[in-house]
């Protein structure tokens, strides 16, 4: 007897090896299943510029790094004794503004060698709503700055389009060989209100739809639609019940790895997991015998995997 519904997910002709180099930007579910491609040391590079919540900061940052249009003192503005851009996450923010400047430019160098050299990126859009600054520019991020500065706007079904569209034009352009998989963040925007959040989550999907449709070289993986439509109770949301709680990332990433990760790949990542759990493991009397014997075979392990694969760190 079945008590839910599989949302089906459809075999990627896209495969993801140990030698394949993956880019991942957008929202905070990016960074989830981030962690667990670097977990598995795959290689993988995240949201150099920090979480982007929509498609059009996304965008923005992408054009501006493939222009190699550096930063420079107009772009910062210091707030609560930080220096800020409003391209850019709060993670990005420096005690002073050359450094900010410093930091902002060295990760265009960053971004663009990951545009140029990636296999895949995964794109995940989080939200439609964004808030223009009183200068007339839709900003990444609010950086606490009072509400009074900014106006608030949802994103139009044909504006989330364009720039989708926009945004994978670019990376062709740049990276023709790169195969680009997008997908909707399942964390919940409450903050927008809960009609709002499901509008602005309804755009995303409609938007992105409309150019997977006529597109046949980028993919949509169902991260929203397992979340809520195949797990679907609060068993799996996190104590905030907004964000998946660990089980459901885990779930979503193995569904994600059936989908896009190469089979040649799994007895690897098993070796990998008994790594890293070893890596954890509390020694209580690193001078007994049995704890000398655990570490011997812990490094011989590893060893053995970075002979097989040189870039692997430990």
């Amino acid at each position: 007897m079945d008590f839910r519904t599989i949302v089906p997910v459809k075999q990627s002709d896209f495969k993801i090896s140990y030698n394949d180099r993956i880019l991942s930007v957008g929202s905070c579910f990016s960074v989830n299943i981030s962690k667990k491609l670097k977990y598995y040391n795959f290689q993988t590079v995240t949201n150099p510029f920090g979480i982007l919540f929509h498609p059009l900061a996304i965008e923005k940052l992408i054009e501006k790094t493939l222009k190699n249009s550096l930063f420079n003192k107009d772009d910062f503005f210091k707030h609560n004794d930080l220096w800020h851009s409003f391209d850019l996450h709060s993670e990005l923010s420096q005690i002073t503004l050359d450094e900010a400047i410093s930091v902002a430019n060295q990760k265009i160098g960053e971004f663009r060698n990951a545009l140029q050299n990636s296999d895949f990126m995964f794109i995940t859009l989080g939200t439609s709503w964004v808030y223009t600054h009183t200068s007339g520019n839709i900003v990444a991020n609010c950086h606490k700055v009072p509400q009074t500065h900014f106006s608030k706007k949802l994103l139009s079904v044909k504006e989330i389009e364009k720039s989708i569209q926009n945004t994978v034009n670019q990376v062709k352009n740049i990276n023709s060989k790169i195969k680009i998989i997008y997908t909707i963040s399942p964390i919940r925007h409450l903050k927008d209100g809960f009609v709002e959040n499901q509008i602005s989550k309804a755009h995303l999907i409609t938007g992105l739809h409309s150019v997977l449709s006529q597109n046949t070289e980028i993919e949509y993986f169902p991260s929203y639609e397992i979340l809520l439509d195949e797990l679907r109770d609060y068993r799996f949301y996190a104590e905030d019940m907004l964000h998946p709680s660990e089980f459901a990332i885990e779930y979503i990433w193995e569904r994600f790895m059936e989908t896009y990760i190469s089979e040649e790949c799994f007895s690897d990542m098993k070796q990998i997991d008994s790594i890293q759990k070893g890596l954890k493991h509390r020694v209580f009397n690193p001078e007994s015998e049995q704890s000398k014997i655990f570490q011997e075979k812990l490094t011989e392990k590893i060893n053995k995997i970075i002979e097989k694969y040189p870039f692997m760190s430990f």
